[in-house]
């Protein structure tokens, strides 16, 4: 029975130590993705050597996953990440993709993509914005959104609030904007790019909803009624006037925020890069996230987003199963620690039981030969 128990505590000790031995790695893994949770650029790092681990091929897939969409600056974002990485890509490949990006940059594309964005007030990617944000700079754009969505509004016909708040609150921007010699253009360029995105159906569901109201709040709507009745992309000086009339500055803190946080992303990413961002976000704390990723990842972060989603910025659904790992190796380990307490304790007794069951047979011994000699001497 004494050696059944010590050979029980071994198995456990066995036991105990392959387990942990299978779980000791993701649980390390898992503390560590818990440990950096709040800091995106980290967070990101990890998921990226654990996804390279699983496949050494996904950043060359993605290369020409991008290829093919005729998204070059998708695909040097992948070969940044791949240099950063150590990587060795294809020479084809490189070549392939400094190509795009040259042909991208040529002047001819970007005078064409510029005049789109400077008419059109759409903004895809670097050259339509610099046209876009032009428009707003000079007030057209803004008049232009908020003349035609302050008519549907006034003749009950669907109107996008959120446009009509964000070019209502880009013209007081704008404003301030000569008034303090291009102090406040960084949050111009940032609501133009929110806006911008609204108008092409890449801003996230709940980004757009919270920008909704945001935008609702800052807007006196009875006034603004009065100012597009009169109002016309012909008279913009009368027309910003009146316009800034119904803007409630006081409200537009968290736009502010929000404009500063798009243009820090887009500064370190590029225009694309700050439309992937307003994609994927679900408010303006996604945003910030975004751009404190962007600020240490740089021309890396498309790729980053573009492998990960919103998982790039924060720990999405997987903090329960990381937590289960942790406990679960807690669990294994107090497991061995019990195994070996009890081995060392039961070893312990079974030498002790030894020695006693030696001395009291020596002690046996000793009395029986003193009754012998006793008896020899009577």
């Amino acid at each position: 029975m004494k050696w059944l128990r010590i050979t029980t505590a071994l198995t456990g000790i066995a036991a105990c130590g392959l387990v942990l031995a299978q779980v000791a790695p993701q649980a390390r893994e898992a503390g560590a993705v818990l440990t950096v949770q709040d800091d995106p650029a980290a967070l990101s790092e990890l998921k990226l050597d654990a996804a390279l681990r699983k496949n050494d091929r996904l950043i060359e897939d993605n290369i020409e996953a991008a290829l093919a969409a005729g998204d070059s600056d998708l695909a040097d974002s992948f070969v940044a990440l791949a240099r950063d990485r150590n990587l060795a890509l294809p020479d084809d490949l490189l070549s392939r993709v400094g190509d795009a990006v040259k042909e991208e940059g040529s002047s001819s594309h970007f005078a064409k993509r510029f005049a789109i964005g400077l008419v059109t007030g759409n903004a895809d990617d670097v050259a339509s914005l610099s046209g876009t944000v032009a428009g707003d700079l000079f007030v057209i754009g803004d008049i232009r959104d908020v003349v035609r969505e302050g008519k549907h509004l006034a003749m009950g016909e669907d109107t996008d609030r959120l446009v009509l708040g964000l070019a209502t609150a880009g013209l007081a921007v704008t404003a301030a904007t000569y008034v303090s010699v291009g102090g406040a253009a960084p949050v111009r360029a940032g609501l133009t790019l929110v806006k911008d995105a609204r108008k092409v159906g890449r801003l996230g569901e709940g980004l757009a909803a919270w920008a909704g109201r945001s935008a609702r709040e800052v807007v006196d709507t009875p006034m603004l009624q009065n100012a597009v009745a009169s109002g016309s992309v012909l008279r913009p000086g009368e027309t910003v006037s009146a316009i800034k009339a119904a803007f409630r500055a006081e409200k537009a803190g968290a736009l502010v925020r929000l404009g500063k946080d798009v243009t820090r992303v887009a500064e370190k990413t590029g225009t694309r890069g700050a439309m992937d961002t307003l994609r994927i976000a679900e408010g303006p704390k996604d945003v910030a996230r975004a751009a404190r990723l962007a600020e240490a990842q740089g021309g890396k972060t498309r790729a980053i987003m573009k492998l990960f989603g919103r998982g790039a910025l924060l720990l999405i659904g997987g903090a329960f199963d990381l937590a289960l790992w942790l406990f679960g190796a807690a669990l294994t380990l107090f497991g061995l620690l019990a195994s070996i307490k009890a081995t060392t304790e039961r070893l312990t007794q079974a030498w002790c039981d030894r020695k006693r069951a030696r001395r009291l047979r020596r002690a046996q011994l000793a009395a029986e030969a003193a009754l012998a000699s006793a008896a020899v001497a009577a």
